[in-house]
């Protein structure tokens, strides 16, 4: 099954960059031009609705009502609590867009799930950081799949009245013994990655160059870690809900997390505190994406230009506790919590340099080591093996 699944997603890849998205590219309408290599070039009428998949905390009242406003497409979303999810939801064809993390958006673009996108019709895409102006997870050969929306290291915390010392680095999560019954870990494949990163510190000779590309050797090795973490897991998390409530209740007090948990937490006044640790983290970069066959393009584009904006990208960021991809939006974030950028390290190359975002793990290494690693379904498999 990797075999060929793998092989499948390498040379879907390939074939999208050889024809740019021939076969996937969203329908025009209303208005709007397309060009012959599928992508829309000019944004025509707005059909007067948008459907979305998102992460909670990307489409607040504060961000929807004024682009409802502008552009007369009402928004209805539909929140995913894992890219798993998320891809599910867009490939049902129900939904225009969908904000993907770097573990799904290689396999929708690899699929054709998701249209290219012109980057001139999105006035701000300038501004964006240049690093996620054309990350490998949103563009394949010069082709975008996308516009980056927020970015976010997943962070460790813990509950500041019951560990001590404070944490500086994965060790008591994965040591197997250290509290016991209540540690957390992201209830996901990709979160074999957080394991992969910490080998790459602890075991040297294992030679981990990257978390996402992994041997046989180098993926038995991360499963066997995990497994030996599993005696210490309270509660494995999917749902951001359920990881506030563990940490709320006291029955879990240490583990991964995403900082919209946090923020909620110390609103909350609950004793804890996050850390990055010393052997850096994994982490996501989002991307609005739109569906391949969408029935609203003109509203996904015009949704896709209005997230790029400043103050959109602040507000959301402000919500979520993310790092905007559009620094412009430090004006706005830093009148609402002064030093807000410097805090979450906007601008700050080698903060960004620490973590490793999620992408797709695929067969192809990306290496003079070829076709040789493993891809997700792999990595699928064995986090069943890892959960028993």
């Amino acid at each position: 099954m990797r075999s060929r699944v793998g092989l499948a997603l390498v040379g879907a890849v390939a074939a999208m960059a050889v024809a740019a998205g021939c076969g996937s590219g969203a329908a025009g309408g209303g208005g709007s031009t397309v060009g012959t290599d599928n992508e829309i070039h000019t944004i025509g009428t707005p059909e007067g609705q948008l459907d979305l998949v998102a992460w909670q905390g990307y489409t607040e009242p504060n961000v929807v009502k004024p682009f409802e406003a502008q552009t007369g497409c009402q928004v209805h979303v539909k929140y995913g609590q894992t890219s798993d999810e998320m891809v599910q939801l867009i490939r049902s064809g129900q939904w225009d867009g969908v904000s993907a993390s770097g573990d799904a958006t290689n396999r929708l673009i690899a699929a054709g799930n998701v249209a290219p996108i012109d980057v001139k019709l999105i006035p701000d895409f300038k501004d964006i950081t240049p690093a996620l102006q054309s990350p490998p997870h949103n563009t394949v050969n010069g082709v975008h799949y996308g516009v980056s929306y927020e970015w976010g290291a997943n962070v460790l915390m813990y509950n500041t009245k019951i560990v001590k010392p404070a944490p500086t680095s994965w060790a008591p999560v994965f040591d197997g013994t250290s509290y016991s019954g209540k540690v957390t870990a992201y209830d996901s494949p990709i979160y074999i990655a957080d394991a992969a990163l910490y080998l790459k510190s602890a075991d040297p000779s294992l030679n981990i160059t990257d978390p996402y590309e992994l041997t046989e050797k180098q993926l038995d090795a991360a499963v066997t870690l995990l497994k030996k973490q599993r005696q210490q897991i309270g509660d494995y998390w999917s749902s951001y809900t359920s990881n506030i409530q563990d940490f709320k209740d006291g029955n879990i007090v240490i583990g991964q997390t995403w900082p919209y948990q946090y923020n909620t937490l110390k609103s909350e006044h609950v004793l804890v505190a996050v850390v990055l640790p010393k052997e850096g983290a994994t982490g996501w970069a989002d991307t609005w994406m739109m569906y391949s066959h969408a029935k609203h393009p003109n509203c996904m584009l015009k949704w896709m230009a209005y997230a790029t904006t400043p103050v959109v990208q602040g507000k959301t960021a402000y919500t979520f506790g993310s790092a905007p991809a559009n620094p412009k939006a430090c004006a706005y974030l830093d009148k609402q919590s002064p030093g807000y950028c410097t805090a979450y390290h906007v601008t700050d190359p080698a903060y960004f340099s620490q973590i490793k975002f999620w992408k797709t793990p695929l067969q192809d290494c990306g290496d003079s080591r070829g076709n040789t690693c493993t891809d997700y379904s792999e990595w699928t498999q064995k986090w069943t093996d890892i959960k028993g």
